[in-house]
């Protein structure tokens, strides 16, 4: 008979401000004197990456002796290979959780919040020290509250899944070009391009799109499997229009919209700019919400 393998946690981190201030000045001494002489002071930093570093630690020793484990940074996330069992532990903000979620398939996420007093603690709820009691109750199978993702694909199979939202449009400060189709119009837009958000986007860059729009469609809440999507600043002229402005569709309905930008045509996934798919004129995309969602420990 097979001997079954054991469970791996894996545990998600992405550098400290220190550790970033090291990477670029090489020492602790080179980075004091840098912002010092800027009247800045460097404690500050050592003071959030320790409690990090502590957060992390406790996280790792609870994780059982008879467990695998692996620790991985954030720029890793594109190369690590997850394996269907694994219980990940995302250790820090909650912008983690949204970068680590569009590389899973349904592993459960414990968020963990390093400190109440640094991170709101939207998506890592958990303090560290509980951290041992839901890798025990995350390998019994718990119920965990799913968070609906966004997808954004073309016909040639390129496809993209966020947390928060998708950005689509043109990578700088100039015009996107694009033909929208939402429940049966279409319409030709000049714009800053267009967001699409889900429940847990709805807190973030598309409140500050909808606040100050007058009739706006409502955001989905935070579980809802509804997307919405909003056109940036859309511009009227004669070739161009201003009514598909933004809607909420639910799932099995999308948004469809076909590029007119002969370069610098993108699509992005919660704000990760070097992770996009191109976006030629004529390229086709569709967003919907996506067929998996983030399983997250509650």
């Amino acid at each position: 008979m097979a001997r079954s393998v054991p469970p791996r946690a894996v545990v998600v981190t992405r550098p400290s401000d220190l550790e970033m201030m090291l990477l670029r000045h090489g020492t602790l001494a080179q980075a004091r004197f840098f912002l010092e002489s800027r009247g800045q002071a460097v404690q500050p930093l050592l003071d959030r990456h320790g409690v990090q570093e502590d957060a992390v630690h406790t996280a790792l020793a609870a994780i059982p002796m008879s467990w695998r484990r692996a620790r991985i940074q954030r720029t890793d996330l594109d190369r690590f290979l997850f394996e269907p069992d694994d219980v990940v532990i995302a250790v820090g903000q909650d912008g983690l959780v949204a970068n680590v979620a569009k590389y899973l398939r349904g592993q459960p996420v414990i968020g963990v919040n390093p400190s109440k007093t640094l991170y709101d603690g939207v998506l890592v709820r958990h303090t560290p020290q509980s951290v041992q009691k839901l890798l025990d109750d995350a390998a019994k199978g718990c119920p965990c509250e799913e968070r609906t993702m966004v997808e954004a694909s073309t016909p040639d199979g390129q496809r993209l899944v966020a947390l928060n939202e998708v950005y689509v449009g043109h990578r700088t400060h100039q015009s996107s070009r694009y033909r929208i189709g939402f429940q049966s119009k279409e319409e030709r837009h000049s714009s800053s391009g267009l967001i699409v958000c889900t429940g847990t986007g709805s807190t973030g860059w598309a409140k500050s799109v909808a606040r100050r729009r007058e009739g706006c469609a409502p955001l989905p809440t935070p579980l809802s499997r509804d997307l919405t999507f909003l056109v940036r600043e859309p511009w009227p002229s004669v070739v161009t229009g201003t009514d598909i402005a933004d809607g909420l569709f639910s799932p099995g309905q999308s948004l469809i919209l076909t590029s007119e930008m002969n370069d610098g045509g993108v699509v992005f996934g919660d704000g990760i700019e070097q992770d996009a798919l191109e976006l030629p004129y004529g390229q086709v995309l569709t967003v919907q919400a996506a067929p998996v969602a983030l399983r997250l420990v509650p």
